[in-house]
């Protein structure tokens, strides 16, 4: 049974009638409620559908939200925001900060770091970044593919690394990102053909938006190891990627440098990102228990 937020309406009994005949008929039910006389339950949306929603609201450009923020972003009334919202401050996922507004709370992302592809992964992870942010001193990054979205677990970057749009636990279209072409091209062929008869948003004039073009690039990245992602998502960076692969020989990673275009020449990168891939494969080959 699907459990809303309406509360029950109390079930209510009305008297039969008699037919001509002395035959009981029972009476007609009044609009709104079932043969047995109790009230029908409005279609809605679910309590965890309106939980969720609330959650949804927050993203990275609105980290801090007030109960009619909330309330617009979540499609709710005013009355059920405060009451969701109270409920989730009680068990600790929302918090609330000295201006009044509410953000995710700890309790939430204390849950959310059981995610074996998200702490895991990102902790086998580290040291290869580590390794890849010291090539470059600009950005080191890990992500994975969700839907069809690249969702970023971890970035280490340097004070006067170039301006990027990525963040941790932040997505991206795949096709513009590097890391998202090395996944891409490593996803089972019905992910990639419902992916290319999609929308391919465009943020600069060199983002790659034609599905023929998308294509073959795919099959470059599957044919040489890695890919190399020219100012797709900012005019002044580049980003060279390379697939990593589990104990099973599956593509459940990619690890990615970004640079600005020019210092250095991404090229150059290609070697270093290469071989961080494939020493997070190899560790994860000797540890087929983690992530």
């Amino acid at each position: 049974m699907t459990t809303t937020d309406d509360g029950p309406a109390a079930a209510t009994m009305r008297r039969g009638v008699h037919a001509p005949g002395g035959v009981k008929q029972p009476a007609k039910q009044p609009a709104g409620r079932t043969a047995s006389g109790s009230a029908r339950r409005p279609a809605g949306r679910t309590v965890t559908s309106r939980v969720l929603s609330v959650l949804s609201a927050f993203s990275g450009e609105c980290p801090k939200l007030s109960l009619s923020d909330i309330s617009r972003r979540a499609s709710m009334p005013l009355t059920t925001a405060h009451r969701l919202v109270s409920e989730l401050m009680s068990w600790g996922a929302l918090e609330r900060d000295r201006d009044g507004r509410y953000q995710i709370g700890l309790r939430l992302w204390e849950v959310g770091a059981l995610a074996p592809r998200g702490l895991g992964l990102r902790e086998a992870a580290m040291p290869f970044l580590e390794d890849l942010y010291e090539v470059t001193h600009q950005h080191a990054q890990l992500a994975v593919l969700d839907g069809p979205e690249v969702l970023y677990l971890e970035r280490i970057s340097g004070r006067d690394a170039v301006g990027v749009r990525s963040r941790v636990g932040g997505r991206f279209p795949a096709h513009a990102t590097g890391v998202g072409l090395a996944l891409l091209a490593h996803s089972p062929p019905a992910t990639q053909e419902a992916y290319l008869a999609g929308p391919l948003a465009a943020f600069t004039a060199r983002t790659i938006a034609d599905p023929g073009r998308l294509r073959g690039v795919l099959a470059g990245v599957r044919r040489h190891g890695y890919v190399i992602s020219d100012r797709q998502v900012t005019l002044d960076a580049v980003s060279v990627a390379a697939p990593v692969r589990d104990a099973a020989d599956e593509v459940i990673a990619a690890l990615s440098v970004v640079v600005r275009v020019g210092a250095p020449q991404p090229g150059a990168l290609v070697p270093a990102v290469v071989s961080a891939a494939r020493g997070l494969s190899r560790w994860l080959r000797s540890h087929p228990e983690r992530p």
